[in-house]
């Protein structure tokens, strides 16, 4: 990375079962595990939300940079689902919808395929990606 630009700080206790707070207080909630009835968030809603923002926000740049005018109820859902690999490790599976109404096919189909190359979840979500652990 070149250039760094924000760095959001999270902490979270009990795994799936816990709580998480972000460093600013903007964030707290307790987290639980998905289907179990119990009160909180999961780790693939939050990813959702930000995956979803993120695309969302590139979706504007890939807009202007193609000189498109982007309906005013634009806007991008993502279901992130939970599964295993066939190997039995855990794997996630995501699924972007952009809701792009009045703009025809070719329009979407572009603008979609250069947010994808643009919104750094998608780049992170290709291939593989290298996580440095840090022992304080």
């Amino acid at each position: 990375m070149s250039e760094f630009l924000h760095t959001a700080k999270t902490h979270t206790r009990g795994g799936r079962t816990g709580a998480g707070q972000s460093s600013d207080g903007a964030v707290d909630v307790l987290l639980s595990t998905p289907g179990s009835g119990k009160r909180g968030t999961n780790p693939e809603q939050l990813f959702g939300m930000g995956y979803s923002a993120c695309f969302g926000s590139a979706l504007q740049i890939a807009a202007a940079r193609h000189q498109v005018r982007l309906p005013e109820a634009t806007s991008v859902d993502a279901e992130v689902t939970l599964g295993r690999s066939a190997a039995g490790d855990f794997q996630l599976a995501i699924q972007l919808n952009a809701h792009l109404p009045g703009l025809d096919e070719e329009v979407r189909r572009k603008l979609l395929a250069a947010t994808h190359r643009i919104c750094p979840y998608s780049r992170m979500t290709r291939g593989y990606v290298e996580v440095d652990i840090v022992a304080p």
